[in-house]
């Protein structure tokens, strides 16, 4: 299950936490908020990762 950890207003913050992510070896997804993907640069994004990997997103959140 995927649980979200960060609420963006862009597709490209969305994909700069996604790479931040990533690089510390989370797989994350990124969804539009209102759904399937619409495309769109402008609007609410979801920065989602696997359910057992939140706490590990927590520590680096708060490290930032």
């Amino acid at each position: 299950m995927w649980v979200e950890v960060k609420k963006t207003q862009t597709l490209k913050i969305a994909e700069a936490w996604k790479e931040c992510f990533e690089g510390e070896g989370i797989p994350t997804r990124i969804m539009p908020q209102r759904g399937l993907p619409e495309g769109k640069e402008i609007g609410p994004y979801l920065v989602m990762v696997p359910q057992d990997k939140e706490h590990v997103i927590k520590d680096i959140l708060r490290k930032l």
